[in-house]
């Protein structure tokens, strides 16, 4: 038996306690002291009181969800206590007194997936909706977390086994014909074509969990600082008169028009013979030559990289007109002149490199690795004259995909996936 706090930390207005596990149910009742447990599915107000001595500890709401009908596929009970760090830790004090232990980090997930209640794509998926920040990883997290690519995997796995079977009554009858590889080919070569158009998402998903990456650099002392404050809307960098104040890559996370991005402030580009200051130029130009979009601030050098929008700051000094114009952003950190006008260029473009639409069906790096593999299977099947290498060629493809939900040989990721979850979950 399990127990973990799945709201947040209090002091918070309610406090919600999860219990999973054969017994939580025989425990909930204890905890009631003598009061009827609520009809399965039903929140009803109960006192919670200490086994020990009956002494009230909290009222609040209790549900019970028997198993399998329940989120882990056990007997799970919920407490919506008052989020008072007193109230909380004396409830969960009691459930030790019971005999429940602490979750480990994706317990409460991880026995879903081991009792057959989500597959590990929608694992991934409801890890992903728990770190969703802006809308895009919403609705991609969402999308996921219903089994899309689950649905999608066993329908492909399905295929594979029919021309299995089909290939393998090849064998029975090889001496009869010479013509079933040229029967199966096509299939065979019609369903990779399926899956690496599966796998064309990959890329845009890739964006949306992790952020486009802009990367904002120039000289020492040209406004990096200022501008990435600007942008952020809060003071994240430290600004001051001094040449190279900034040493390392500071990243900060921005919301473009539900589109996560992440903005990176460099150090000023610049020759110099402090050894710090050195591999801090070293690691501004090797994180702007990765970026999606370079924010080139004042005069110099732009890293090759992405695309580049070159940047002049301090308008309000120069007198040239704010605004974004010709490939060039003029704004003022200072006064704001401009920035709204950059802010909307920024938007558009995140816009652009994660178009809207239906989101993408391959999301994670483990699930591309191992679509690339089965079509990669299901390619050398096509191409494969013996029968029995084919058939082989085919098992292999099939056995990729049912890594892919969890099928089969799942432990080894198991531990990578579900330590990313928060305790209570």
């Amino acid at each position: 038996m399990i127990f973990a706090l799945s709201s947040g930390l209090p002091p918070s207005g309610v406090a919600v306690l999860r219990l999973s596990g054969a017994g939580v149910i025989r425990a909930a009742a204890q905890l009631l002291g003598g009061q009827a447990l609520p009809p399965p599915r039903t929140a009803m107000l109960r006192s919670i009181r200490r086994v020990a001595d009956g002494r009230l500890l909290d009222r609040g709401l209790v549900l019970v969800f028997p198993g399998p009908a329940s989120f882990t596929g056990e007997d799970m009970v919920e407490l919506h206590l008052h989020g008072s760090p007193a109230v909380v830790a004396a409830v969960q004090q009691e459930c030790l007194a019971l005999g429940l232990r602490p979750a480990e980090p994706g317990e409460f997930t991880r026995r879903a997936f081991e009792n057959g209640r989500l597959d590990l794509t929608q694992a991934e998926a409801l890890s992903d909706l728990l770190a969703a920040e802006t809308e895009a990883q919403r609705e991609q997290a969402l999308a996921n977390a219903g089994g899309r690519l689950r649905r999608q995997a066993e329908a492909w796995r399905e295929a594979i086994l029919a021309l299995r079977a089909e290939t393998e009554a090849d064998l029975d009858f090889a001496d009869e014909a010479d013509v079933a590889p040229a029967l199966t080919a096509g299939p065979i070569r019609r369903l990779a074509s399926a899956i690496r158009e599966a796998l064309a998402s990959a890329p845009v998903a890739e964006r949306v969990r992790h952020g486009l990456v802009v990367a904002v650099v120039g000289p020492p002392n040209a406004g990096k600082s200022s501008l990435v404050n600007a942008l952020a809307a809060r003071e994240v960098a430290i600004v001051t008169d001094v040449p190279g104040t900034t040493r390392d890559v500071l990243e900060v996370h921005l919301d473009l028009g539900g589109v996560p991005a992440v903005l990176l402030d460099t150090a000023g580009l610049r020759e110099t013979a402090d050894v710090v200051e050195q591999e801090g130029v070293r690691r501004a130009l090797a994180r702007a030559e990765a970026a999606d979009l370079v924010l080139a601030v004042g005069e110099g050098e732009v890293p090759a990289g992405g695309e580049v929008l070159r940047v002049v700051s301090k308008v309000d000094l120069s007198g040239e007109a704010p605004g974004v114009r010709e490939g060039v952003a003029y704004v003022s950190a200072r006064t704001g002149a401009g920035l709204e006008a950059l802010r909307a260029h920024l938007v558009a473009w995140a816009r652009g490199r994660v178009p809207r639409g239906e989101p993408a069906l391959v999301t994670t790096a483990r699930q591309a690795h191992l679509l690339e593999e089965a079509a990669g299977f299901l390619e050398a099947a096509a191409a494969e004259a013996d029968a029995v290498l084919r058939a082989e060629a085919l098992r292999l493809a099939a056995a990729s995909l049912g890594r892919l939900t969890g099928a089969i040989g799942a432990e080894e990721v198991l531990g990578a996936i579900f330590a990313r979850f928060c305790i209570g979950k």
